[in-house]
C-alpha cells in the first residue's frame, strides 16, 4: 500500500495544491492520500487572521473531496490534534503506526524540498518516507531540483527521492491569495467548494452579503455545502431548469437560482434537518420525521430563503421538488422535472421524460410522479401524501402520459 502525506498550512488550499495532489497520485500510484494541515509550522509563524484550525481542516477536507476519490483521499486532523509544533518526523511516525508496512511518500513543493536538509531530523524523515517534490512555477525544473536531490542522496544514503513536473501550474502564493480575497478577488485560484466555504464563514476578510450573491458566488456556496460527487447533478439540474424555463416562459434567473440551491442540504443528518425545520417553523408529519430523504427539500428551501435571501417562488420550488404536490406553479414543475431528468440521470424511461418535458410540462410531471409512486410501491416503502395528491390532481385535470 502506497500512502502520500501532503502537509502544509493550507491557508487557504488552492488550485496549485489540487494540481499537485492529482499529479502525485498519478505519478506515484498512490493508494491513499492524507492531506494534513499543520497546527504550528516549525519554519514560520501563522499570519494574523489565519482561520481557526477547524476551518483549515474543513477546507483541506474539501480539497481532498475535490479529487473525487472517496476512501482514497482524505484530510487528517492528526497535526491539529497534537500539541506543539508540527514536526514532519512525528507525523510520519504516527502514519507508520496507523498503517504498518505501508510505503510512505512525503509530498512537498519546491521551497520545502530545497530546504529539507535543514528540517527537524531530516534523517528520520528520509528513513520513514520517500520524498516527492513538485514545482510550483515554470522555472522549478530539473536544473533546480537536481543539485538538491543529489545532495540529499549523498547525505542520507538510501533516501528515495523523485521530482515531478506539474501539468497544471497555478502560480499564486497563499500570501498573495489572502490579499486578493480581502479585496474581493481570488476566486479563480480556488476550487469552488473552498471559495464557497470562505464566503460562508467570512474568512480572510471576505464580507460577502449572502442575501445578494451573484450566480458564481451562489454556486460556490452551494457546492461548499455538499460533497463533490453531488456537484454534477446540481449543475445539470441548474442548466436543465434554465432550458425548461426558457421553453415554458418562466423566469430563467429564478429557475437557475432554484437549481443551484435545490440540494444544498442533501448531506445533513436527520437531526440536523429536523432542527432547521423547527428553527424556521416548518411542520413535519410522522413520515417526514422518520425519512430524512424527504427533508432536504424543506431544509434547502429554508436555506434559500433565510440564508441566501431568495424570494418565495424559489423557496416553494425547492420545498416541493422531492414530493411534488397538487396544483404546482410552473417554476415548481420545472424544478421537479429538471431534477428528475437532468443530463446525468440514467434510468429506464428517462428519455421519454426528456421528450415530454419540452412537449407538455404537465405530462412530464405526471410521468415523474407516476414513476416515483411505482418505484416506492415496488420497494414497499410509504408514499408521501403530497405525492399521492399531486398524482390525483393531475389525473383529475385530464393529464395523461398516453399518446
Amino acid at each position: 500500500m502506497k500512502i502520500g502525506i501532503y502537509g502544509g498550512t493550507f491557508n487557504p488550499p488552492h488550485l496549485g495544491h489540487l494540481a499537485a495532489a492529482r499529479a502525485a497520485i498519478g505519478a506515484l500510484g498512490l493508494d491513499k492520500l492524507l492531506v494534513i494541515p499543520a497546527a504550528i509550522p516549525p519554519h514560520k509563524q501563522l499570519p494574523e487572521g489565519t482561520p481557526a484550525p477547524e476551518h483549515r481542516l474543513a477546507m483541506a477536507a474539501k480539497l481532498a473531496d475535490a479529487l473525487l476519490l472517496p476512501g482514497q483521499a482524505e484530510a487528517s486532523p492528526m497535526e491539529l490534534d497534537r500539541a506543539g509544533k508540527s514536526y514532519t518526523c512525528d507525523t510520519l511516525e504516527a502514519v507508520r503506526a496507523q498503517y504498518p508496512g505501508a510505503e510512505l511518500w512525503l509530498l512537498m513543493g519546491t521551497d520545502m524540498f530545497l530546504t529539507l536538509h535543514l528540517w527537524h531530523d531530516p534523517e528520520a524523515i528520509l528513513k520513514l518516507a520517500g520524498v516527492c517534490a513538485f514545482g510550483r512555477a515554470e522555472q522549478d525544473g530539473e536544473a533546480l531540483f537536481a543539485p538538491q536531490r543529489e545532495h540529499l542522496e549523498r547525505a542520507f544514503p538510501g533516501a528515495k527521492i523523485t521530482t515531478i513536473p506539474l501539468p497544471d501550474l497555478v502560480e499564486i502564493s497563499s500570501t498573495e491569495l489572502r490579499e486578493l480575497l480581502a479585496k474581493g478577488g481570488g476566486a479563480e485560484y480556488l476550487h469552488p467548494s473552498v471559495y464557497g466555504y470562505i464566503l460562508l464563514k467570512q474568512l480572510y476578510g471576505t464580507r460577502a452579503d449572502l442575501k445578494h450573491l451573484d450566480i458564481p458566488e451562489l454556486r460556490a456556496c452551494s457546492y461548499a455545502m455538499v460533497q463533490e460527487k453531488r456537484v454534477r447533478h446540481i449543475r445539470g439540474t441548474e442548466e436543465e431548469a434554465v432550458r425548461l424555463a426558457r421553453r415554458w416562459g418562466a423566469d430563467e434567473n429564478l429557475a437557475r437560482r432554484a437549481g443551484i440551491l435545490h440540494d444544498c442540504t442533501k448531506y445533513l443528518t436527520g437531526q440536523e434537518h429536523i432542527a432547521i425545520c423547527e428553527e424556521y417553523g416548518v411542520h413535519l408529519d410522522e413520515l417526514e420525521r422518520t425519512a430524512p430523504k424527504l427533508l432536504h427539500s424543506k431544509t434547502g428551501a429554508c436555506m434559500a430563503r433565510h440564508i441566501f435571501g431568495e424570494p418565495d417562488d424559489v423557496y416553494e420550488a425547492i420545498f416541493w421538488h422531492t414530493t411534488a404536490k397538487a396544483d404546482m406553479t410552473t417554476l415548481e414543475k420545472i424544478l421537479y422535472v429538471a431534477d428528475y431528468m437532468e443530463p446525468n440521470r440514467d434510468f429506464d424511461g428517462v428519455e421519454r421524460l426528456r421528450q415530454l418535458a419540452y412537449q407538455d410540462l404537465d405530462r412530464a410531471l405526471l410521468l415523474g410522479v407516476e414513476t416515483t409512486v411505482q418505484e416506492m410501491r415496488e420497494r414497499q416503502l410509504p408514499i408521501h401524501t403530497n405525492t399521492l395528491q399531486a398524482l390525483a390532481w393531475l389525473r383529475d385535470h385530464g393529464v395523461t402520459t398516453e399518446g
